[in-house]
């Protein structure tokens, strides 16, 4: 990031060369489900074990959601030795406070209230799923722990070391679940959990050994003059926590969405169909939002840079959304929808129309990644957790009334109401990024 700050103009194959390991990222991580969904299939048990694994993991994400936007924040804010020392401080206790609920949501008394009480899960996959998240504890603070100083390096230009750490998650989740799986008796449930578990320790080891060259230079002063203003943990509470809310909010719609398609018309096709259109749309989507990252990197502190990073996400925009396009409309769907994921024909020609209301969905997921990345680079992270607010309500509004009112089939609904939301997160966010563009240029 120095290096292209030291220059007079930042060319699209320095962006292209700073974003490329990112989107590796993104595109490994999303073969971790799949590849594990495949071995737990083949393993004895595997409708009860595939639901608790399921849940297991849904719980996970959630309790891990205060610490997604740590690599944003860390890309943001470590600019030296005390600011490092600050956010670090901040994320310990963060991921301390992370796991400490896990612990506690862990305990049997708490952990079958909630699943066999609130939820309503069968007592099988219910302690199926207890294993896992006892399984699962180191899951938020390593999380936490990976992000934090993969933030340092996407900030020092170092991306492909993020893509090193992300090929070493899935090498140790392979070997870990291959091994699991053929000298093994445990259940498919727990042979997920304890892959993810294992893949997530050993990418936050690696992150902070591929980091630790960096942090020497930082901590020497190399990379220049230490900021005027201290960065106290109020301050970075004040940033944070509307970051959090956000990944929390994006994370909880799931379970309203999941409430109203099973009041909807053929709700078990549409159960059956959105995992496999919306898991075939993320590929296209995480390259989309591994471009915030590199907008909060390269745009510049007085947002210099802005028009070259615009123009990137333009063409980002239309080669993600244009790709899923071609797909959507034309015989390869069913090639991807039959011969790849393995749907029945009927259910295949059942996804055809989701897939296509989704089609330009990763369009919109640039858009809005560059726009929370203008927003945090600005330090305006309470409007961002508004836009989300602003798309959580629209989803379910649009999602009630397709269903309630005009009885639509719920896999439509949902994904009408996934794009309408989105669409009202972007619009939201447009006023704000514009002035701050105007105000830094």
């Amino acid at each position: 990031m120095d290096k292209f700050r030291s220059e007079q103009s930042l060319t699209q194959k320095d962006i292209f060369k700073f974003w490329l390991p990112l989107a590796a990222t993104w595109l490994m991580m999303s073969l971790e489900g799949p590849y594990l969904a495949a071995l737990i299939a083949r393993l004895p048990e595997p409708k009860f074990n595939l639901a608790a694994y399921g849940v297991a993991f849904s719980l996970a994400m959630i309790v891990e959601a205060p610490v997604i936007m740590m690599m944003s924040a860390s890309t943001a804010l470590v600019k030296d030795y005390k600011s490092f020392l600050a956010l670090r401080k901040f994320n310990y206790r963060l991921g301390l406070a992370l796991t400490i609920a896990m612990v506690v949501f862990s305990i049997s008394s708490v952990f079958y209230f909630v699943t066999e009480d609130l939820i309503g899960l069968p007592n099988n996959v219910a302690y199926l799923t207890h294993l896992s998240i006892i399984i699962l504890i180191p899951w938020p603070g390593a999380i936490g722990y990976r992000r934090f100083y993969q933030g340092i390096l996407i900030r020092n230009n170092q991306t492909r070391f993020v893509a090193f750490g992300t090929l070493i998650r899935l090498i140790t989740m392979s070997a870990v679940a291959l091994l699991l799986y053929l000298f093994t008796q445990i259940p498919g449930a727990a042979v997920g959990a304890s892959a993810l578990s294992s893949a997530v320790i050993m990418e936050a080891m690696a992150s902070r050994i591929m980091a630790n060259r960096l942090l020497k230079k930082i901590k020497s002063d190399i990379f220049g003059v230490e900021s005027d203003s201290q960065l106290l943990q109020k301050d970075i509470f004040t940033f944070y926590y509307p970051l959090a809310l956000t990944s929390i909010l994006t994370l909880g719609v799931q379970p309203f969405v999941t409430f109203f398609i099973g009041q909807s018309r053929n709700a078990l096709e549409s159960f059956a169909v959105l995992p496999v259109v919306t898991s075939f749309v993320f590929i296209f989507r995480g390259l989309g939002l591994s471009y915030q990252e590199v907008v909060i990197a390269l745009i510049g502190d007085k947002f210099e840079y802005s028009k070259q990073i615009k123009y990137f996400a333009i063409k980002l925009a239309i080669f993600t959304a244009g790709t899923l396009i071609v797909f959507a409309f034309t015989p390869l769907r069913d090639f991807w929808l039959e011969s790849v994921s393995g749907l029945s024909s009927s259910l295949a020609e059942f996804a055809h129309l989701p897939l296509m209301i989704m089609s330009f969905f990763p369009a919109m997921t640039v858009l809005i990644s560059f726009q929370r990345a203008i927003l945090v680079k600005n330090k305006h992270t309470k409007t961002i957790t508004t836009g989300t607010a602003t798309e959580f309500v629209s989803i379910i509004v649009v999602l009630a009334i397709c269903i309630k009112c005009f009885d639509l089939v719920g896999a439509v609904a949902a994904t009408i109401s996934f794009v309408i939301g989105r669409m009202a997160a972007c619009t939201y966010l447009l006023p704000p990024v514009v002035k701050a563009l105007k105000i830094k240029i």
